[in-house]
């Protein structure tokens, strides 16, 4: 597609801090390609620039912008000395509203910024109290509640290193995170929403706590209003009312800029999850860039973007805060049963600036008649959307149902630099079912099989100079091994993301789905996303997940797995209906060779199809070595998967 289906007006271009930035150092306001070649062709005169013009304020100067232009290993601004909770509240007034904490009842609770600065100050003197100091490790096992927020931006505070997981996440899992981290301190609410109803977590604290040894204290939030816990607890409880209640005054603690700020968790399927640690000088340069300039977020605006806490979003919009604007928090269920519409009233009522949310979210909207223009979404400039390939038949729903002059960044990134490598800006067009353009200071290329550029050709994404947000280094990983064995195995000095792209000739990005998954029939590379996308367009399908598995024989089987929607049946005349959607909508060599009905799709809890252990299984590999079942969505699909894969190898799978 050549072209843009939307275009930004000339008076919003103008207005936008992209163009004020791109205007300060002397390039055109509208002109978003040549801002970003600056952006990675002078890495250090760039982030010099962004850390002018948000004002950094650090401690001790740094020395130079980029001491090491290495991957892995690049030092960015030694020297310095900063903080990122300092940088979270100073430019939040006393008065205005900081955070709304939003659930699915509808209920909203505004938090102040001289509130929000009040109570962190109060849990950094608990967590100090309590001997918590920098290095040390707090971990959270919240809910999308300020409360997760505020004991965040106390630990950093004091230099601490943070870790948070939802509560949906069974305590075995969540101790497969945090027992790597040896945490001093676990804070951890009673119960969270979901649906209408309340989930007790109470006996799921206390089995976590039993399985970190290393804790002096359990913080308890009372969220869903149940009695405390007993009182043979294996830790001191404090109440979070005594934690968040003193009097007292926040000191931040100024940290070096790769000072590890946390640690996330990438939704790996196989052995214990990875753990990735980014600094504070890193994470605050990266976030401000991004929510500041791409986001275009300032004093004044609202971010709502659905995210549970170990999602690398709930860190984004924490970050929000960073830029002065007020961050949303929502508990519960995205689409209730009896309001699948809930997030957009509660835009539409708390006037929100920018709503964010993920591909399969506006998919379902459309397939099931939802329209959220019943409401007054005037306020709304952006819809934001990530979390895999964000088709092209959302484009049109979204200007028809949700405003045409409202822009829709699809956005592509990753839990391992905890931002994006491509989406929009307020001066960047947008072509359907495409990212408009790789991100200011990230050096994207398309690598072909041989590690050559190419454009407008599929080839692997990779960055090819370092950003300040990638990893410091994995979790228990002294010699490195594992970091560089994660990205930079296949082209040194060079970082593989594992996806599939194509940088086209007018700037923008197509994603086509992970390479470690692609289908490759007859040697041509077919993109699973492209598949999806065509099936799921369809009012008969709920979900699909495409495979190519390798024979023994030699062969290559390429079947095509589809949830029906409910009171539908895969027949005869719907597999052709799928055959043709996918022959015109993608290309003949993208049909499968086989159609089959299946209950459901398996996911990691973060919401990406498992693609490559779905193959795995289908092959025969034995289920222990293929997946841990505390991360996927629903474990039970394990041992179904597995059970076609022995029917396949027994003569054909019936699903």
């Amino acid at each position: 597609m050549t072209t843009p289906f939307w275009t930004p007006g000339p008076e919003s271009v103008e207005r936008s801090r992209i163009a004020d930035f791109a205007r300060r150092h002397g390039l055109d306001a509208d002109d978003y390609a040549t801002l970003h070649r600056w952006s990675v062709t002078d890495l250090e005169g760039f982030w010099a620039a962004i850390w002018e013009y948000f004002d950094i304020e650090a401690s001790s100067p740094y020395e130079s912008v980029l001491a090491e232009e290495r991957m892995p290993g690049a030092r960015w601004f030694p020297g310095a000395t900063l903080n990122y909770t300092h940088h979270a509240l100073r430019d939040l007034a006393a008065e205005e509203t900081a955070i709304v904490a939003l659930d699915e009842t509808g209920a909203a609770h505004e938090v102040t910024g001289g509130r929000l600065r009040a109570q962190v100050a109060s849990v950094a003197a608990t967590l100090r109290d309590l001997g918590v100091g920098a290095g040390d490790r707090v971990v959270g096992y919240l809910p999308n509640t300020p409360h997760a927020i505020v004991a965040f931006l106390a630990a950093a505070s004091l230099g601490a290193v943070w870790s948070v997981c939802g509560q949906d996440y069974a305590p075995q899992a969540a101790a497969d995170r945090f027992g790597q981290l040896e945490p001093a301190v676990l804070v951890a609410a009673d119960g969270y929403l979901f649906n209408g109803t309340s989930h007790d977590r109470r006996a799921a604290v206390l089995e976590l706590a039993r399985a970190l040894p290393t804790l002096k204290a359990t913080v308890l939030v009372d969220h869903v209003g149940l009695p405390g816990l007993s009182e043979n607890y294996p830790s001191l409880v404090l109440p979070w009312e005594d934690a968040a209640t003193r009097t007292e005054e926040l000191a931040c603690v100024p940290v070096a800029f790769d000072h590890p700020l946390w640690v996330v968790f990438s939704s790996g399927t196989t052995g214990l999850p990875k753990g990735i640690v980014h600094g504070h000088g890193g994470v605050l340069l990266e976030h401000l860039k991004t929510l500041g300039l791409h986001s275009d977020l300032g004093p004044g605006d609202r971010l709502l973007w659905y995210t549970t806490t170990h999602w690398m979003m709930w860190n984004l919009v924490v970050s929000t805060l960073l830029t002065g604007a007020t961050a949303c928090t929502y508990d519960g269920s995205p689409a209730l049963l009896t309001e699948p519409d809930i997030l957009w009233r509660l835009a539409a009522r708390h006037r929100v600036t920018l709503f964010g949310t993920s591909p399969q979210y506006l998919l379902g909207m459309a397939k099931f008649g939802i329209d959220p223009s019943v409401h007054d979404l005037s306020a709304i400039r952006a819809v934001g959307c990530t979390g895999s390939t964000l088709p092209a038949s959302a484009y049109p729903w979204v200007r028809d149902h949700v405003g045409g002059e409202v822009l829709l960044a699809s956005i592509s990134g990753g839990t391992d630099v905890v931002s994006g490598f491509a989406g929009s800006a307020p001066n960047t067009p947008v072509w359907a079912g495409e990212l408009s353009a790789p991100f200011l200071g990230v050096a994207l290329a398309a690598y072909d099989p041989e590690g050559a550029p190419v454009v407008d050709e599929v080839g692997e994404l990779v960055v090819t100079r370092p950003m300040p947000s990638m990893p410091l280094y994995f979790w228990n990983d002294p010699e490195g091994s594992r970091y560089r064995d994660a990205y930079f195995s296949a082209y040194p000095g060079v970082w593989r993301h594992g996806d599939w792209i194509t940088l086209t000739s007018h700037g923008s990005v197509a994603v086509h789905g992970r390479s470690d998954s692609t289908l490759n029939r007859n040697g041509v590379r077919l993109g699973s996303a492209d598949i999806h996308d065509v099936v799921e367009r369809l009012p008969e399908i709920t979900e699909a997940l495409v495979i190519g598995a390798e024979e023994p024989d030699g062969g290559y089987w390429m079947p095509l797995f589809v949830v029906p929607a409910a009171g539908v049946e895969l027949d005869d005349a719907l597999r052709d209906r799928i055959r043709d959607a996918i022959r015109t909508g993608a290309s003949p060599r993208h049909v499968p060779d086989e159609i089959l009905q299946v209950p459901a799709v398996p996911h990691t809890r973060t919401g990406k199809k498992l693609e490559v252990p779905v193959k795995r299984l289908l092959q025969g590999a034995p289920p222990e070595q293929v997946v841990n079942p505390a991360t996927v969505d629903a474990p039970e699909l394990i041992e179904y998967y597995a059970h076609l894969g022995v029917l396949r190898r027994n003569g054909g799978a019936r699903a």
